[in-house]
């Protein structure tokens, strides 16, 4: 009897950490990770792909500047974070590829 109760010790255990792996797993897919905290916003470091976050009712500090519209990134890994990594906004406002 003993090695019954064992065996279905595991059996129980196995089928909880499976759940939980599926259950982590299927969750992942859907916590992106926020460039900011959700009172600020991202802004670019000039000439750089450096930035940083600034709080919603402040204007970007010198050396920054706002992401054009429609190319903000939002979560780590979206399709603007990508993009910023090779692009950069230079001194006159261009977007320029590094």
């Amino acid at each position: 009897m003993r090695s019954t109760s064992r065996t279905r010790k595991l059996t129980i255990t196995l089928l909880g950490t499976t759940a939980l792996a599926a259950t982590l797993l299927a969750a992942g897919c859907s916590w992106n990770e926020a460039i900011c905290r959700g009172d600020e916003y991202p802004v670019a470091a000039v000439g750089s792909t450096g930035r940083d976050c600034v709080p919603e009712d402040q204007e970007p500090p010198a050396g920054y500047v706002r992401f054009p519209d429609g190319k903000v990134p939002k979560h780590v890994g979206d399709e603007w974070d990508e993009y910023w990594k090779t692009h950069v906004i230079d001194e006159t406002g261009a977007i320029v590829e590094v």
